[in-house]
């Protein structure tokens, strides 16, 4: 029975998300033979303050991003 835990950062909608679960739970399937309702998928959204690459926060990173977009348009 296989389990699959993921965690994304957070700010998906519910259709992002059975989208995510879906195609997990497809490609489980095809890669190891898995009876499809034996797939469990476990989704954490995680802030963005509390997850960080390089030292850096996500929610750092998308305010320098923003920034930078916005710095271009004006």
């Amino acid at each position: 029975m296989p389990l699959i835990q993921i965690s994304i950062g957070a700010g998906r909608n519910e259709d992002q998300l059975r989208t995510l679960v879906t195609e997990l739970t497809d490609a489980t399937v095809r890669a190891i033979g898995a009876r499809r309702e034996a797939v469990s998928v476990i989704v954490t959204q995680v802030e963005g303050t509390h997850w960080a690459n390089g030292g850096v926060t996500l929610a750092d990173k998308k305010r320098a991003r923003e920034a930078a977009a916005a710095a271009e348009a004006s």
